[in-house]
């Protein structure tokens, strides 16, 4: 044994690193958030819980029932059914079955008159399957949920635009969508 040998065994030198160690995380900020009470805000583009937009003037979806979101969708999660009427159509029935979808965001890019939105809400947990399946008024409580928490007056899609893409190939209800304004109730107390 060597006197080196002879002076980790005495003065435990390995035991004192570990503790070293663990003095000084316990000296250092956490890394980690206290994710109830500190919630992280979401990357631009975040691609979070579906939603129908809104329209300002009529107050209902702006949807067509073009059938492209469903189309597109690569794991066939979107259902619509409409009627057609003198040349419209009118949508009955829409449902995103959320825990199939891939959050891919297809479907906000396709969409032409710019109707539906994967919103920046991430935390939506639930203990039944059932509260997956967002049907029309649902899509339509989403969004409100998701404008009345918005610091903004008005709201623009990345998706609506996607980069890249020349903006005179874009359909018309692209290439003139604007910023929807958002009506924020004052709170009365």
């Amino acid at each position: 044994m060597t006197l080196r040998d002879i002076a980790k065994k005495i003065f435990f030198l390995e035991i004192m690193k570990g503790l070293a160690l663990t003095f000084r995380t316990m000296i250092n900020h956490p890394v980690t958030r206290r994710y109830p009470k500190v919630k992280r805000d979401p990357f631009p583009g975040f691609r979070g819980r579906h939603a129908f937009v809104r329209d300002s003037e009529t107050g209902r979806e702006k949807c067509v029932a073009c059938l492209k979101c469903s189309i597109v969708c690569p794991s066939r999660c979107i259902r619509i059914e409409y009627k057609e009427t003198e040349g419209e159509r009118i949508l009955e029935r829409y449902e995103i079955e959320a825990l199939r979808c891939v959050f891919c965001g297809y479907c906000a890019e396709v969409c032409p008159v710019c109707a539906l939105v994967l919103t920046e809400v991430y935390e939506y947990a639930d203990y039944s399957r059932e509260h997956f399946l967002f049907d029309r008024e649902r899509l339509l409580k989403n969004w409100d949920d998701f404008s009345s928490g918005l610091k903004t007056d008005t709201y623009f899609n990345k998706f609506w635009r996607p980069e890249g893409i020349d903006i005179k190939r874009m359909p018309v209800g692209k290439r003139l969508q604007e910023p929807i304004p958002i009506k924020h109730e004052e709170k009365v107390l």
